[in-house]
């Protein structure tokens, strides 16, 4: 499955790269009830860095490593390594509309793992991305836009 999604924030090209390339806005943009703790990673990701985090779904953890890779200035890949997923790759990319605006791109290629529990688990997942999308792009222009 592919999943796409965008979405212009008032903020210049340069912020809103900045501030996806940190590890800590992972869990900044991540909604509620869902946590993310990160083990480890970088606090600014570059090519080839590596993010070990948990990802508490309720009471049952999910835990993730992936790849950051064909970093530039208008985004990046991350790759699932290890995760609830046969799949994972998302990429993330940006687009200057103007000075202060960003047009902001979310293609995600996913497929299901066979296991029992984490094919469930990648599937409820999967059915939530439009929502999980969704409160990213309204928690990214609430964070950058007061920058303003």
């Amino acid at each position: 499955m592919i999943f796409l999604n965008a979405f212009e924030v008032r903020a210049p090209l340069e912020t809103v790269t900045d501030f996806h390339t940190q590890s800590a806005s992972m869990a900044a943009i991540t909604p509620p009830p869902v946590m993310v703790r990160v083990h480890s990673a970088p606090a600014v990701l570059g090519e080839n860095d590596e993010m070990e985090f948990t990802m508490w779904l309720g009471p049952l953890p999910v835990r993730w490593l992936a790849k950051i890779e064909a970093v530039t200035a208008n985004g990046f890949i991350d790759r699932q390594i290890t995760g609830p997923f046969r799949k994972w790759v998302h990429r993330h990319s940006y687009d200057r509309i103007d000075d202060t605006s960003t047009r902001v791109r979310d293609e995600i290629q996913v497929s299901l793992d066979k296991h029992p529990l984490w094919g469930v688990v990648g599937f409820l997942m999967m059915v939530n991305l439009p929502f999980l999308f969704a409160y990213r792009a309204w928690k990214t222009r609430r964070l950058l836009e007061k920058e303003l």
